[in-house]
């Protein structure tokens, strides 16, 4: 990946939210070297991070990553802004992290699924609300219990898996998360619910009840 430069146009300036992008999406589609550059300092690190929880093998996400980022040069000329430009990406993304996902399983379809095939460690912040850890007993119990948020999570069904992902982990709103998905809000909350719910239950038997 490229390594980002500041754009030509003056988009450190303060301007709204609107102008500032659709002042980006100007410059992307004449082809401006600067505001890809900016594009990926902006996206590469959060995209990373989503393709990661949705693909089963950690080290196939820099792959798809690059993936990714092809389908949003190539495509950036048809994106009429219909949907934020952050959606758009978000939507590219999961479409191929999914994608790639069904193509490893059937290659595997005969083997068992392994949850340790694809472990991601997930935000200290929202994997554990405690405090950082003062001594090396309390290192190794948080990152234990990461390790175990995660596995629980990546064995969560994909369209529940996403959904918790998109909202817990990524922070986009619901309206955000049924455009990146392509479904109502109703639906997104109700996959949220039935997520949530079955991460609590995966997490009850692995951590103790009294600790979800």
């Amino acid at each position: 990946m490229a390594t980002a430069r500041p754009v030509n146009v003056a988009l450190e300036q303060a301007l709204p939210v609107a102008s500032h992008e659709a002042t980006l999406v100007a410059e992307l589609k004449a082809g401006s070297e600067d505001a890809y550059a900016y594009l990926l300092a902006v996206y590469q690190n959060p995209v990373f991070n989503l393709i990661s929880h949705i693909v089963d093998r950690t080290r196939d996400a820099p792959d798809v990553l690059q993936d990714v980022f092809v389908k949003v040069f190539k495509g950036m000329r048809h994106f009429h802004g219909d949907s934020s430009l952050k959606t758009w990406i978000y939507r590219i993304a999961v479409h191929e992290a999914s994608n790639h996902r069904r193509s490893w399983l059937r290659r595997r379809l005969r083997e068992a699924f392994s949850l340790d095939d694809g472990g991601v460690i997930s935000e200290a912040g929202w994997a554990d609300a405690a405090a950082q850890p003062e001594t090396p007993y309390q290192v190794l119990e948080q990152s234990e219990r990461q390790e175990l948020v995660a596995r629980a999570l990546a064995s969560l069904a994909p369209l529940y898996r996403t959904a918790v992902v998109l909202r817990e982990i990524e922070g986009l709103s619901y309206q955000e998360i049924a455009q990146v998905l392509g479904v109502s809000e109703g639906t997104v909350k109700s996959r949220l619910i039935r997520g949530r719910e079955l991460l609590k239950r995966k997490l009850q038997g692995r951590l103790g009840r009294s600790d979800v």
